[in-house]
C-alpha cells in the first residue's frame, strides 16, 4: 500500500491517520472531511469523559479498547498538554432492584481489568458527593474528563507534521474502484489512493454504500439533550455521578459530569432524530428522516422498547420530567437550577431485526476497510481502535 484514503475526519479517523503515518513512514495518506474543521460532530458533541471500561461485555472489543485506550489517551494529553483531569465517577444505586446489577458492573470491570474499583455505602457516597442520594455506589478512580476538541486539533497537527495531508470541506461524493485502486470524487476535486478506510461516522453506510459493500445495518441517529446547571448551583455535584443503567438499553441514563473548562452538566436523553446532524429539537432533514423512518428495523425496535420509547421522548419535551430523573441522584436540584446545555447526536448502528448494534463492526476486503459502528467509547478509545485497525491492516502501530 503506497497511498491510502481515510474518509472522515473525526477522533477516529484523525487517530487511524496519525498511526499509519507513523507505522508506514513514506505512506501517501489523504484525510478527507466533509466540513471546514476536523471533529466538528460526536468527537466533540459529547460530555468529555473519559470511559475506563466499566459498563462493557468482558472480551468485547468495547471492553478490551475502552482499558487501553483511556490508558493511551491520558498519556497523549499529557504529552501534548492538553487539558484533562482523573477525577473519577461514581455509579450510585438508588433503589434495591438496581443493587444486584451494580453487583454485576463491579464484577464485570474488574474482570475487564479496572483498578481501584471499591464498593460504596450511603456513607461513604456522601463523604464524596456530599448532595447524591444512593443505597449504594461503585467508585470508579480511573474515570476522568478531557478536552476532545484539543486533542483532535492535535492529532490534525501530527498529521500534517508527519507528511500527511487534510483535504477539508470536500464531502465523498462517489467512489470507484479501478483494479488495485480507488478513484475518489469529492465535490472540491479527484484523489486516487490505493487504500480507502471509512471512518465517517454518523456517515459510515453511505460512504459503505458508495464503495459497494452494501451492509444490513444501518445508522440511525439519536439526539441526546444536555442541561447545564447553574454556577450560583454547581456545588451540588463535586465530581461525575452516574446511574446503574438499563441493561436492555446501550446507553447509560442522564448523569452529571464535570467539564474540563468549567461547569456542570446533565443529561443526555436519547431520542429519535430526523437529522444526522441536528443539533436540535426542530432539525430536520428529509433524506435522513426519509431514511430512517422506512427502515424496518427502526419500527421492529420501537415494538420491543415502546415503553423505554416513550419516557425518553416525554422526558425531551418536559424540563420538569428532566429534573426529575436527575433528582433520582441527586435530590437537591430543582428547575430553577437548570438551563438549556449543548447537544449531540450518536450514530448507533442497528440491524433490520431492531436490534441495537452494541461493539465496533469492521467490515474489511481487499482494499477498503470500513468501520460501521463506533459507539461510545469511541473517543477515549479512539487509539485503540487506530491500532486494531493498524493490526487488521498486519501493521505495527506504536504510541504516539
Amino acid at each position: 500500500m503506497k497511498s491510502c484514503a481515510v474518509i472522515g475526519g473525526g477522533i477516529v479517523g484523525l487517530a487511524v491517520s496519525a498511526k499509519l503515518l507513523q507505522a508506514s513512514p513514506g505512506l501517501r495518506l489523504t484525510l478527507i472531511e466533509k466540513e471546514a474543521g476536523v471533529g466538528r460532530h460526536q468527537s466533540t458533541h459529547n460530555s468529555g469523559v473519559l470511559h475506563a471500561g466499566l459498563y462493557y461485555k468482558t472480551g468485547s472489543a468495547k471492553a478490551r479498547m475502552a482499558v487501553s485506550g483511556i490508558k493511551q489517551m491520558t498519556a497523549y494529553c499529557q504529552s501534548r498538554a492538553i487539558s484533562h483531569e482523573i477525577c473519577g465517577k461514581i455509579v450510585v444505586a438508588v433503589s434495591e432492584e438496581e443493587i444486584p446489577r451494580l453487583h454485576t458492573l463491579m464484577e464485570r470491570g474488574t474482570a475487564n481489568g479496572l483498578r481501584g474499583l471499591t464498593w460504596m455505602g450511603p456513607e461513604e457516597i456522601r463523604e464524596r458527593e456530599p448532595h447524591a442520594a444512593g443505597l449504594a455506589a461503585v467508585l470508579v478512580p480511573e474515570e476522568g474528563i478531557a478536552d476532545y476538541a484539543a486533542v483532535c486539533q492535535a492529532l490534525a497537527t501530527d498529521i500534517t507534521r508527519t507528511g500527511g495531508e487534510i483535504r477539508l470541506g470536500s464531502p465523498v461524493v462517489r467512489l470507484q474502484r479501478e483494479s488495485d485502486s480507488w478513484h475518489i470524487e469529492t465535490s472540491r476535486g479527484e484523489i486516487e489512493a490505493d487504500f480507502i478506510i471509512n471512518c465517517a461516522g454518523l456517515h459510515c453506510d453511505r460512504i459503505g454504500d458508495l464503495a459497494g459493500i452494501r451492509q444490513p445495518t444501518r445508522i440511525i441517529p439519536f439526539r441526546g439533550d444536555y442541561y447545564k446547571i447553574r454556577p450560583e448551583r454547581q456545588h451540588l455535584v463535586r465530581h461525575l455521578i452516574y446511574p446503574v443503567p438499563d441493561p436492555s438499553f446501550p446507553f447509560l441514563g442522564v448523569h452529571f459530569t464535570r467539564l474540563i473548562h468549567g461547569g456542570i452538566e446533565a443529561g443526555p436523553n436519547a431520542v429519535l432524530a430526523l437529522k444526522r446532524e441536528g443539533y436540535s429539537r426542530m432539525a430536520f432533514s428529509l433524506r435522513d428522516a426519509v431514511e430512517t423512518v422506512t427502515f424496518s428495523g427502526l419500527w421492529r425496535f420501537a415494538a420491543q422498547h415502546a415503553s423505554m420509547c416513550f419516557h425518553e421522548w416525554t422526558r425531551s419535551m418536559s424540563k420538569t420530567l428532566f429534573c426529575r430523573s436527575l433528582q433520582r441522584l441527586v435530590p437537591d436540584i430543582c428547575e430553577d437550577d437548570i438551563e438549556p446545555g449543548g447537544c449531540g447526536v450518536r450514530a448507533q448502528a442497528m440491524t433490520p431485526q431492531g436490534v441495537l448494534q452494541a461493539d465496533f463492526d469492521v467490515y474489511q476486503d481487499q482494499n477498503s476497510l470500513h468501520l460501521l459502528n463506533a459507539p461510545s467509547p469511541a473517543a477515549t478509545a479512539s487509539l485503540a481502535v487506530a491500532d486494531d485497525i493498524l493490526a487488521r491492516l498486519n501493521l505495527q502501530g506504536r504510541p504516539l
